[in-house]
């Protein structure tokens, strides 16, 4: 179900505000009606629907992925990524790209190593206990 100009723009605002009865008041719907217009808006489905997708895509924009994080670690690792790093004397200002110190560059490869489980301490050990029967009789 294709969503109205009104309806989108209480939904967009709703996302944006958190507030449903100002959401609706934004969007065009009358003070006096705005609330319960609010609610009803709510429970239609098809908004719902466009709320949580909205919400989702920008939870998607905002949070790294582990892929990002694994390759942004590489690089720093590597030192391919450089900081803008100001540069103040007397007389002069500049700004210069300074690659990672190493003590960076160790934090990087720790952290990646740690995800690859290349440091683990852990030894797996298999034991095999015997099994005890206390209820076989005495005379057997």
């Amino acid at each position: 179900m294709k969503l109205t100009p009104k309806q989108k723009a209480f939904a967009d605002y709703y996302i944006e505000l958190g507030n449903a009865e100002e959401a609706a008041r934004k969007a065009g719907y009358s003070d006096a009606t705005a609330r319960g217009h609010a609610h009803r808006l709510l429970q239609n489905v098809a908004i719902r629907q466009y709320i949580d997708e909205r919400i989702a895509e920008k939870d998607s924009k905002q949070i790294a992925k582990q892929d990002e994080i694994l390759s942004f670690l590489t690089q720093v690792m590597r030192g391919e990524v450089t900081e803008r790093i100001p540069i103040v004397g007397k007389d002069f200002f500049e700004v210069v790209d300074n690659t990672p110190n190493i003590k960076d560059r160790v934090k990087a490869a720790e952290l990646l190593g740690k995800r690859y489980a290349l440091w683990t301490e852990k030894q797996q050990v298999e034991v095999t206990t015997p099994v005890f029967v206390d209820d076989v009789p005495e005379d057997d």
